[in-house]
């Protein structure tokens, strides 16, 4: 007598293994999380230093104009950042976020080398064009 053997057909796996994903979306997340802290944002500017009192948290986020040594111009506005401008692209941007944020003070952060008369100059512009009477000079601690 010969046993009848009944075959089943398979049928095809059709599920997405994700495991894999996962493990490479931890990976990623460790290397990020290692790296962000190592990362600085910001350009080097030699900051003169004097007695003056931070800003207090409750004004609104001041717009941060940057004068490196060789007298080119940098903005930061919260987490944004615009590098290497010149005087009028540095007047135009200005002019853009002035419109959004009317009321905010303007913090002139000027390298130790930078000569006196692009400072007044800078001042003069934002107080002409823009009418400006909140613009500050940031220092470094004593």
């Amino acid at each position: 007598m010969s046993q009848l053997v009944r075959r089943e057909r398979r049928r095809p796996n059709a599920e997405i293994n994700v495991v894999p994903y996962i493990d490479v979306m931890l990976v990623l997340l460790v290397i990020f999380m290692i790296t962000a802290p190592l990362i600085t944002a910001g350009i080097d500017v030699e900051l003169p230093s004097a007695h003056a009192e931070p800003i207090s948290p409750d004004e609104t986020t001041p717009f941060v104009v940057g004068v490196k040594a060789d007298e080119s111009f940098h903005m930061d506005i919260g987490s944004r950042q615009f590098r290497d401008m010149t005087l009028e692209e540095l007047m135009s941007v200005i002019a853009k976020e002035q419109q959004n944020y009317p009321n905010s003070p303007i913090m002139i952060k000027g390298d130790r080398n930078v000569p006196y008369g692009t400072i007044v100059e800078l001042m003069d512009q934002l107080r002409q064009q823009f009418g400006v009477e909140n613009v500050g000079l940031m220092t470094n601690p004593l």
